[in-house]
């Protein structure tokens, strides 16, 4: 079967409809419904519980607060470079951005522009520069961490579509990063600007920030923007500063630079938060 003919389906289901279902029954309190529900869903994917801060199972009023349980200390360490992977999950794509274009999957690409929300000025300081395209499959740590220290800048909220982001669709579905729902993040760093996304997905009930906390629901349907400029809101490397509320895919971009990606990174390959992601050899030395 190939893969667009896989997703069909995707394109003929109230999408909308089923994510504000699964998000309302997310956070519902079922007592002893919510605790088997979990406990299958922790074995259906073979979820660690052994780094969780809380590794009792029957102790989550709700399947979101299982879903975005913090880890203990140590759990992730964070490694010595200028960029560690900000997440768990799946190397989707990385690489270099060619003049806007960024590489989602065998014949498709998707602009530098249409994922920030059309803004071109913004998306022309990335045009040449890096991406790389993580995505968190439903056994992963859900919590977004920093890759490296960044002052806030601005956020954009797009609304969109809400296709599943894993490999399947991501081959079958043309522009999925670019027209799916998403929470846009610039960042200042010492090693340049960078952009840092949260994509939603089906069933993807919200997503929040630490200093906003949750984005949507409501979803207004239109472009929100928040800017930051005297607000000093900066981030250490390795600090939390977002979560999904079940599964989705994050995309980072770097202006154009000497950034060289991990030598041990491939597509598909597991990753890790704190790990090596990529470091600038000039900046470095």
């Amino acid at each position: 079967m190939s893969d667009r003919l896989a997703v069909l389906t995707q394109y003929l289901l109230p999408k909308q409809a089923l994510t504000a279902l699964a998000g309302k029954a997310a956070n519902a309190k079922w007592g002893n419904v919510t605790t088997k529900f979990i406990r299958w869903f922790v074995g259906k994917y073979q979820v660690n519980m052994d780094e969780a801060v809380n590794p009792d199972i029957g102790s989550y009023e709700t399947f979101n607060a299982f879903f975005t349980r913090p880890l203990k200390v140590g759990a992730r360490p964070i490694a010595v470079s200028d960029l560690i992977c900000p997440v768990d999950g799946a190397i989707s794509q990385f690489g270099p951005i060619t003049q806007g274009q960024i590489f989602q999957a065998k014949g498709h690409e998707f602009s530098t522009t249409a994922l920030i929300g059309g803004d071109s000025k913004a998306a022309a300081e990335y045009a040449n520069g890096s991406f790389a395209n993580i995505y968190l499959s439903p056994r992963d740590y859900h919590r977004i961490h920093m890759p490296c220290d960044g002052k806030l800048i601005r956020m954009v909220y797009i609304p969109g579509d809400l296709f599943s982001v894993n490999p399947t669709t991501a081959r079958g579905v043309p522009n999925l990063f670019a027209r799916n729902e998403r929470l846009v993040c610039f960042f200042e760093s010492a090693n340049g600007n960078f952009v840092l996304t949260l994509v939603g997905a089906t069933i993807v009930g919200s997503m929040a920030t630490v200093w906003h906390g949750t984005i949507n629901p409501p979803r207004p349907g239109k472009i929100r923007t928040w800017d930051y400029p005297d607000k000093n809101i900066v981030l250490k490397k390795g600090e939390e500063m977002g979560r999904f509320m079940l599964g989705s895919t994050v995309v980072l971009l770097f202006p154009q630079s000497d950034l060289r990606f991990n030598p041990a990174w491939k597509p598909a390959a597991s990753v890790k938060l704190g790990e090596v992601m990529a470091d600038f050899p000039a900046i470095s030395n």
